[in-house]
Formats: C-alpha cells, structure tokens, sequence
C-alpha cells in the first residue's frame, strides 16, 4: 500500500474504484489496500461484505452513506487522526462521482489528511468510450434533480450545452427523463442509451431522444442506465432560437428582458441580437 509522507502521525483515506459489474476490473492496488487498511467505509456494506469475501479480505466495515455522510464524516476523520488508514468504497465504480464520498474527501483535503484516489472502474468513462459520441470535450450531469422546478432549469441549460453529456439515470425514472430531454433538446438529439455496463447482457444502444422514447413505450427498462447525449450544433441551435423568437412580437420580446431587470436600452439592443437586426429596426417596430 502506498503511504504518503507527512509530518503527523495522520492516516491516509484511500478512495478505491471497485467494479461496476465485473468483478476482473479490481485492480490488484485496490486490493492491496483493502486488505491493509484499518478500517473500510462503504456505502452499502452488505454488497462490500459480497466483494471482501470474493477476494478473502477480511476487514472491519462501517457504513457510510447519503442519509449519515456528514456526522459520519467527523467519526472518520478523527480515526485518521489517530493514525487509522481508511478505505472509502461506493456500491459500484469510483467513490465520490456522483456519490456521497464527495463529502467525506473535500473535508479531508480541507483539513489537511492526506487523501489519495485509487484509479478503476468508472461507470460514465466506460459508457462515454462505449457510445460513438464525441469525447474529447464532454460534460458530466451525474443523477438530474428530482424537483421538478430545479430540473427544469438544469435541462434548460443543457439545451445550449455543445460537449457531449452524460447522465445517471434508475430504470423507474428513464421514461419520463427521456420525455423530458425529448422536449428540451429535440427529437433528432443523438443519444446512446448504456446499461448493464461490463456485465453479461451489456447494452449500448445508439438513437436520437424521440427513437429512445418510442423504444422505452414498448419496452420495460431494466438496470441502471447512463445516458450519453450529443451536445448542441450551435448552428443550428441559434436557427431554432431565432425561429422562436420571430413568432413572438417585437413588443413582448422587449418586455420579456424588461421584466428581468433590463432596462428599455438594454432590452431593445438584447432583442435586436436574438433577431438578428440592428436596435432601429426594433425602435421602428415598437413605433407601428
């Protein structure tokens, strides 16, 4: 295992990568480690106990989750303290992505306890190199919001977004995600829909949003899901914008800036760049 040089008698927490469905994906580091910390911290510690017994680890476990992650944070960091090196895992792939792990490492690194990543499996690297997409510069969305407002103000910025993005989605909730970035991003939106990754039935299947809809009504999803998604042509994205905004009158355009805060100046000159004219071609619309 390695250890890091400190001045204090700290411990190290490890954040160990563990297989998303294959259990061959462990690196022998990762193994290495779990079996000469003191201590493991894991999500679910049933499914870990699951791992440590396939490889004949035997090891105290603690839970560590969404729902204790905080005051479960204090507890760890004063093991660190005391010279305990502790192993972070998730349920499947990398700790802290999308995970409540986050917590835990940023505390860590603020307080100066030496904090180290152990490099594996990782679900939305896996299905990125899976899906076709562009991948030299892309986004990571993680789980959308479950509010319904806040959800709606994520997609709609996504809706502009030019790198590829992918996105964590449960099978009970894939219908209706796939309706609702159908409607924000297009029908003709490419996506490969990724599911039951480095397992046996793997599945990465390529569509726009308004093909996965039309699968998803006549099939039931199963498994964990990640969506990767084109990002926006620019182009044609501003097309579609400035069509948008010729079907509102000149008088609304304006006064929908205005009632953000805009005033008369700003507003004209913000509307005459979404249509594409110059602010006198405004004046004269808001004279007829």
């Amino acid at each position: 295992m390695d250890r890091h040089e400190t001045d204090r008698q700290t411990g190290t927490l490890y954040l160990c990568a563990t297989p998303i469905g294959n259990l061959g994906d462990i690196t022998e580091r990762v193994l290495q480690t779990l079996a000469e910390v003191d201590l493991i911290a894991a999500e679910d510690t049933r499914n870990t106990l699951r791992l440590l017994n396939h490889f004949g680890i035997r090891k105290p476990l603690v839970s560590y989750h969404e729902h204790n992650k905080y005051e479960k944070a204090e507890e760890l960091k004063e093991r660190l303290r005391r010279g305990e090196n502790i192993a972070l895992v998730t349920d499947a792939g990398t700790p802290v992505i999308s995970d409540p792990g986050e917590v835990l490492a940023a505390q860590c690194l603020e307080e100066g306890l030496p904090v180290t990543s152990l490099p594996g499996a990782c679900a939305l690297i896996t299905a990125l190199t899976l899906s076709g997409l562009p991948a030299r510069r892309f986004c990571f969305e993680g789980f959308l919001p479950a509010g319904r407002k806040e959800r709606k103000r994520i997609l709609e910025q996504l809706a502009d977004e030019e790198r590829t993005m992918v996105l964590y989605e449960a099978p009970h909730h894939l219908r209706e995600t796939l309706a609702q970035l159908c409607e924000t991003l297009g029908a003709d939106r490419r996506i490969t829909l990724c599911r039951e990754l480095t397992k046996r039935y793997e599945e990465a299947m390529p569509t726009t949003l308004g093909g996965a809809v039309a699968i998803y009504e006549e099939r039931e999803p199963r498994g964990e899901y990640v969506l990767v998604i084109a990002g926006a042509d620019p182009e044609s994205r501003q097309a579609q914008k400035q069509a948008g905004w010729e079907e509102m009158s000149v008088a609304d355009h304006v006064a929908l800036y205005e009632a953000q805060g805009m005033d008369r100046k700003a507003a004209m000159k913000q509307a005459a760049a979404d249509r594409g004219v110059s602010r006198r071609d405004i004046y004269k619309a808001l004279l007829m």
